[in-house]
């Protein structure tokens, strides 16, 4: 089954918030967006739809979560290797995000973690499967990490 994905996000301030995710890579679909909502690129397949907390609630009678006291969802985004996952969240920082604690590696997998403008907790991570299921030496896990090569089929 072949399934496109749509994000739909609430943002106070939708201007800002597309200034946001375009730095950080994303690419605007103009065609869909307008004064209410921005439809942002993130790959063929899945795509952020940035809504203005009006127009978010005609979507649905429940409250938008307040993100400074709790988590709705986090949200991750694949790299090609932990060196990208570090440039991405370095973008982030830039265009004024939050990024969250230390890096995170497993050997098989290097996350970073960053809050939007609006508190959205989100993720870059960069998967190694030729290096899950086995012990992986401290050389292995700093090569992977870093290596450049292209994203692989079989990863999320």
């Amino acid at each position: 089954m072949s399934t496109k994905t749509f994000i739909n996000l609430p943002v106070k301030d939708l201007a800002k918030s597309v200034d946001f995710f375009t730095a950080i890579g994303l690419s605007l679909n103009q065609q869909f967006s307008d004064e209410n909502a921005a439809f942002l690129v993130v790959s063929d397949e899945v795509t952020v739809i940035l809504q203005s907390e009006a127009y978010f609630r005609g979507f649905t009678n429940r409250e938008i979560t307040d993100t400074s006291t709790s988590s709705e969802v986090i949200i991750g985004l694949s790299a090609d290797s932990g060196q990208q996952v570090d440039e991405l969240l370095d973008r982030v920082v830039a265009a004024g995000g939050e990024a969250l604690g230390e890096p995170e590696d497993q050997g098989f997998m290097y996350m970073r973690g960053f809050r939007d403008l609006d508190g959205h907790q989100w993720s870059f991570l960069f998967m190694d499967m030729s290096m899950m299921g086995r012990a992986v030496t401290v050389p292995e896990r700093e090569s992977a990490r870093m290596s450049d090569s292209p994203a692989r089929a079989d990863m999320p």
